[in-house]
């Protein structure tokens, strides 16, 4: 268990193609992720930011958006998305996104080891 005073949370400079800067507060400790759950985060993008386009090798990464909108790249498909939708990059896959909207977008990252 981890309290809501008790977590950190990282500003973490967003380098090309991404743009900006994304919050990342950490959910679970190292231990309590286990040996299947490489990140289990809360994630903010603040309007104009964008997490660029990535793949993903030996594992899989869901997004559950909670707030605001934005455009998801889903291996090179722009999708729009906003709070309550959920996104999956499977192994060997890539994906990105862009908080297209005037308010913060936030989301719950989970990634998962094979």
């Amino acid at each position: 268990m981890t309290k809501a005073t008790e977590r950190t949370t990282l500003d973490v400079p967003l380098q090309a193609p991404g743009k900006g800067h994304l919050l990342k507060e950490g959910l679970l400790t190292e231990k309590e992720l286990g040996q299947h759950c490489r990140m289990f985060s809360r994630v903010t993008l603040e309007p104009g930011s964008a997490l660029g386009y990535h793949e993903h090798h030996g594992e899989t990464e869901t997004y559950y958006l909670l707030e605001g909108k934005g455009v998801y790249n889903d291996d090179g498909s722009l999708i729009p998305v906003e709070a309550g939708d959920v996104t999956f990059c499977e192994d060997g896959h890539g994906h990105g996104v862009e908080n297209t909207g005037d308010t913060d977008l936030v989301f719950i990252a989970l990634i998962l080891k094979n």
